[in-house]
């Protein structure tokens, strides 16, 4: 005869059976969890940081929606990070943050930046560490910042706050093509560009007008920021999003065919400056026209040259020099101030009568109260009267 089931035995049995049942509970919730945050979830490791760049953001206890607020942290500080995941395709950080207690929870990435994307930024601001600033800008919609002058998504850096101001570096003409006219694409993303056709471009072309730049090029521009507007120091915006801030004594001088790309003062000591308002003084001007002039596939940054200076009995602003009427130059950047006092000099690169590049010095100085400038004694072979087309 079969011996009885003991007891203890079918207990035993019984407990061995709710183990295994709660462990298989157990791992289909972490399924489940998994497949809520998109499965994407790694340790980068303690020796990699982040950087705030948002004004102030929030270390929160979860990603979650009703997660609590644990510490607020402003634009520049740092923090460790040790841990990353996705959480309905927005990503997060797990950090820990460097204030007396240490304080760790998730942040949204887009508030911070990785210590590889911040080294980044601050390589491509090596390229110009010794040089002046070349005009100042404001963005007026949020806007990407980049690694280099092209729309890939591997190029992105972070998102730059509508309203955004910093210094003009560099710019650079690039072949017009499909783009939106706002770089806001999601990192890791590329935005889809709009087709259109405008029909006064297509008229232009048929009477045989010169082809118009902004018709031609989109324009990039090498952006340095100041550490109170973002820790990466360094970038390439879009240029459609991009306004130049003309000082305003001196904007009523750009005309409607002849814009400012770059302004530095002469007088005083503070040559070289590029600010967006200041007292009345003496500017060098580059100025560029709206009709394309390319040679083997190269624009100028500008074809023209104008200096003003402020006199502070008349109140008004006098020109002291500029290219002749019906000529211009074919010039390239850096424009490079040089000098103290009222003597100075300005110096850029022209194209001679022989197609050659050379960097060209004009001397600054006071006769009298009022200023002067000498050209170089070969400045009639940099200027060139306009052709036609």
């Amino acid at each position: 005869m079969a011996k009885a089931p003991n007891y203890f035995e079918m207990k035993a049995k019984f407990f061995l059976y709710a183990i295994l049942l709660s462990v298989m509970v157990f791992m289909a919730g972490c399924t489940w969890i998994d497949q809520t945050v998109s499965g994407i979830s790694g340790v980068i490791g303690t020796t990699d940081t982040a950087t705030v760049i948002a004004k102030t953001a929030q270390i929160r206890t979860s990603y979650s929606v009703v997660a609590a607020d644990l510490l607020e942290v402003k634009r520049g500080e740092t923090m460790d990070v040790v841990d990353q995941v996705e959480f309905e395709k927005v990503p997060w950080f797990r950090v820990r943050a460097h204030d007396d207690a240490q304080t760790e929870g998730w942040i949204e990435a887009q508030n911070v930046i990785t210590s590889d994307t911040l080294n980044k930024s601050k390589k491509l601001a090596e390229e110009f560490q010794s040089q002046s600033p070349q005009a100042a800008g404001v963005i007026r919609s949020a806007s990407n910042l980049r690694l280099a002058p092209d729309m890939t998504p591997e190029n992105v850096l972070f998102k730059l706050a509508n309203g955004s101001t910093f210094d003009i570096m560099d710019w650079k003409f690039v072949p017009k093509q499909e783009a939106p006219d706002v770089d806001d694409a999601p990192k890791g993303t590329q935005k889809s560009g709009k087709k259109s056709k405008n029909a006064e471009i297509e008229a232009a072309k048929e009477d045989g007008e010169p082809d118009n730049i902004q018709d031609k090029y989109d324009i990039w521009y090498q952006v340095r920021l100041d550490p109170s507007v973002s820790p990466a120091p360094a970038g390439w915006l879009f240029g459609r999003q991009v306004e130049l801030s003309v000082p305003s004594d001196i904007v009523f001088f750009q005309q409607n065919n002849k814009k400012f790309v770059t302004w530095q003062r002469l007088d005083g000591d503070s040559g070289g400056a590029v600010t967006k308002s200041t007292t009345p003084g003496s500017w060098v001007i580059l100025t560029r026209t709206n009709v394309v002039k390319p040679i083997d596939g190269v624009e100028p940054d500008f074809d023209g040259i104008l200096v003003l200076a402020f006199d502070k009995y008349d109140q008004s602003y006098y020109t002291v020099w500029r290219n002749p009427n019906n000529t211009e130059v074919w010039g390239s950047l850096p424009l490079k101030v040089d000098g103290k006092g009222d003597n100075k000099t300005f110096s850029m690169q022209l194209l001679n009568a022989q197609g050659k590049m050379e960097t060209k010095s004009f001397a600054v100085f006071k006769d009298k109260n009022r200023l002067k400038v000498t050209p170089p004694e070969d400045i009639a072979q940099y200027l060139q009267v306009p052709k036609k087309k």
